[in-house]
């Protein structure tokens, strides 16, 4: 029988964090404007057929199944937070309406204001990764993500990137934008992966 999850609190949070329960905004840039009549969300690069879906389209439940993750979310400045539900479609869903190449090993997530963050696409893979909308039984606030965030737990928070665009498959790695100044590539969290020269 499984330990209940607040006997394997400490086992839960990974050297060099610390638990918070606040949710505290961390960001590059303003919180962009939302309007559902024009937004869309894009797949492109590597992929058979591009496609755009309307927020209608990603949140209705009509094309992609809504699932909840609970999970918890830790972030590269040192902070954890604990036991976080969020609610969205599963990347593993979306994937079921590509047809994505073979060759396709890795995703460049794009973002509003030109954000992006690399992921190997075993990553997104992961039953856990989410396109999500919603927290803790609420939507997302708008500093948080709204209308749309990814969310990649086993993984540092920046690569959880707000207000998500579209997805690139990509045949190799490159780096996004705190890649680029000098944050990990991958960003693991249990092997304190927050800088280019961590292990």
């Amino acid at each position: 029988m499984a330990l209940p999850r607040w006997l394997t609190r400490k086992a839960r949070v990974p050297a060099g964090q610390h638990v918070v329960s606040m949710f505290p905004v961390l960001h590059v840039g303003p919180v962009p404007p939302f309007d559902p009549a024009t937004w869309s969300f894009k797949v492109f690069g590597l992929v058979q057929e591009e496609k755009a879906f309307t927020y209608k389209e990603l949140t209705s439940g009509a094309l992609f199944p809504i699932s909840t993750v609970a999970a918890d979310f830790h972030c590269v400045t040192s902070w954890s937070r604990l036991d976080n539900v969020w609610g969205g479609i599963k990347f593993v869903d979306l994937l079921d309406h590509l047809d994505v190449s073979p060759k396709a090993h890795y995703v460049m997530v794009h973002c509003e204001y030109g954000y992006t963050t690399n992921l190997p696409l075993a990553d997104l893979k992961r039953p856990e990764t989410l396109l999500a909308w919603q927290h803790n039984g609420s939507n997302l606030d708008p500093d948080h993500g709204y209308p749309l965030r990814l969310v990649v737990p086993h993984l540092y928070g920046w690569k959880s990137a707000k207000w998500l665009r579209g997805l690139e498959f990509m045949a190799a790695n490159e780096p996004g934008y705190w890649e680029q100044r000098g944050y990990h590539p991958y960003g693991d969290p249990w092997r304190q992966q927050r800088y280019s020269w961590d292990g």
